[in-house]
């Protein structure tokens, strides 16, 4: 593919992004911006958990 054609393509993209409410819940972000705890942090076994699904994607 040409880059104008992937260009167009991306441009439209970002336009959808742009302009598509994702219906964001704007009280419970305000909520979590605000709030004095510190998130919990993952431990490694989350971080690995899809590992195994998309390594044989590399070849």
């Amino acid at each position: 593919m040409g880059r104008g054609r992937q260009k167009a393509k991306d441009a439209k993209i970002a336009r959808q992004l742009k302009y598509t409410n994702h219906g964001t819940d704007l009280r419970q972000l305000e909520r979590e911006l605000t709030s004095h705890t510190e998130p919990a942090e993952s431990s490694s076994d989350d971080s690995d958990q899809y590992y195994d699904r998309w390594a044989d994607d590399e070849d």
